[in-house]
């Protein structure tokens, strides 16, 4: 029987919490309502190449409205099996108090190509705008480590809310989600 130094046997477990069980420990810790709100950052692009299904935003043009902001790629599974579940509650909710702000930031470089990204967004069926953030500055300006993640803005564009990972219909995050929504429209 081998011997299992503790030295190693210590290195082992501190690679395997990193790797394997403080990433979902993180996840759980960052989804949810938010105790400090934080000012949504300003959107990072604002050439008119960098969006689709609309000109370039500012978080001021959103003032009045609460605002879900997507985080997906679209070669990622867990992002494109979530967006029945979006596009049905963005069309439930009313359209003058709420809207969804795509923040597409590429894994891959391939996923970087403008108009598979425009291909992939039709494919999807979404409607809502999308900013091409192929560089990651939207990325890292939210702190975000997933795909697909949800930030919820109020209507003075304050982080109340994040969310993290793969949604449908019904399902306890998804409700938690709507719920949340709805309470910051009131």
């Amino acid at each position: 029987m081998p011997v299992i130094r503790k030295k190693g046997a210590i290195a082992f477990l501190a690679g395997f919490l990193a790797v394997a069980v403080l990433p979902g420990i993180i996840m759980q810790a960052r989804s949810g309502t938010l105790k400090e709100p934080w000012p949504a950052p300003e959107f990072t692009h604002q050439s008119p190449d960098a969006w689709i299904n609309s000109g370039p935003l500012s978080i001021g043009d959103l003032q009045g409205k609460v605002v879900l902001i997507d985080f997906w790629t679209f070669d990622c599974w867990n992002c494109y099996r979530s967006f029945p579940w979006l596009t049905a509650m963005e069309n439930r909710l009313p359209e003058n108090q709420f809207m969804v702000v795509g923040i597409h930031t590429p894994e891959f470089e391939h996923e970087k190509i403008r108009e598979d990204i425009v291909a992939k967004t039709r494919e999807f069926g979404l409607h809502h705008p999308v900013m091409i953030d192929n560089d990651s500055s939207y990325w890292k300006a939210m702190h975000n480590r997933y795909w697909p993640s949800y930030y919820l803005l109020d209507k003075q564009g304050q982080v109340r809310a994040v969310f993290v990972g793969e949604t449908h219909a019904e399902d306890e995050q998804a409700e938690r989600i709507e719920k949340t929504i709805r309470l910051l429209l009131k």
